[in-house]
Parts: structure tokens; sequence; C-alpha cells
């Protein structure tokens, strides 16, 4: 016995307990926290009936106050030169294509995405699709060349160098 303690004493790692590994549940474990879980309550499952009858009634009140014009300062997303735009009105964009439209040119918007004002937003599916609903008109204020776009192209280590300018 004392040869045993006196190993012990000697050799710490003898003290030591066999490693125990965890289940897996244990280390996916987060503790229930105000971020866990949205604070409301959890909302019923509407039947098909009702859930039609509360879309009719949302329908309803954005036409009437689409016909009656009190939606207010409205905005949109239109997608125009390869970039989606959020526009309100007397909004100037700056875009870096060439379009074929000369200054004081009228250009319809036709790509909508969505529409929105205050009180509602009508969203695209990807595109709004009554084309009547939605009309988003710019006006070209002002066309300029821009420098050259110079893409320098290098390969290390290769001795090869390549620009070109547009």
């Amino acid at each position: 016995m004392l040869c045993k303690c006196k190993d012990l004493k000697l050799n710490p790692v003898l003290k030591r307990k066999p490693l125990t590994f965890s289940p897996i549940w244990v280390l996916s474990y987060v503790p229930e926290t105000s971020l866990s879980r949205p604070p409301w309550s959890d909302l019923p499952l509407l039947n098909k009936e009702e859930e039609q009858r509360r879309h009719q009634v949302v329908v309803q009140k954005v036409n009437t106050l689409i016909e009656s014009r009190e939606y207010g300062r409205l905005f949109a997303v239109v997608h125009f030169a390869s970039r989606q735009w959020k526009v309100t009105n007397e909004d100037l964009i700056l875009i870096e294509n060439h379009i074929e439209a000369e200054c004081g040119d009228r250009i319809v918007l036709e790509k909508v995405l969505l529409v929105g004002g205050e009180d509602f937003t009508l969203i695209g599916k990807p595109l709004l699709r009554y084309r009547d609903l939605v009309r988003v008109e710019a006006t070209v204020i002002e066309k300029t060349e821009s420098w050259p776009m110079v893409h320098m192209r290098f390969w290390k280590r290769h001795r090869f160098q390549k620009k070109r300018s547009k």
C-alpha cells in the first residue's frame, strides 16, 4: 500500500480520472434566452376560408387607397442598367452604362420590382405584372463621356502585361 501511495504522489498523472465524452445533444444544447424564440406567442394556423377572407379585406383596402389617390408619397424599386434602384419622385440616379437616349428624353422603366407607400406595398414575383397599374418614368438630364476605363492584366513571374481600354 505504501508503495502505491508513494507512486501516486510522485506521478500526478495517475491521479487523473479518465476522460469521458459527453453525448452530442449536450454539446449542441443552447440555453433558452430571450433570443431563442420570438417574443410573441405561437400563431394559430388559419383555415383556408379565413385566410382568403382576410386576404380579400387587405386587397379591398389597398384598392380603395389607389382609387381615391390617398396613398401619399410613393416609392418604387426598379431594375435599370443592371442594378436595382429605389426611386421616389424627383430622385436623381447616376448610371455608368451607355443608353440610346438624348438629353431631355423621357424613358419608361418597365422592370418594376416593388411599389410602396405609407400604408401598403405591392411586391412583384419577380416583377409587377400589371403595366397599367404602375408606370415609372424618368427623364435624361445629362449625358457626359467619362474617362476610358483601363483593364490591366498582369501575370506574375511570366513577363506578361496587357492593357485594354474601353
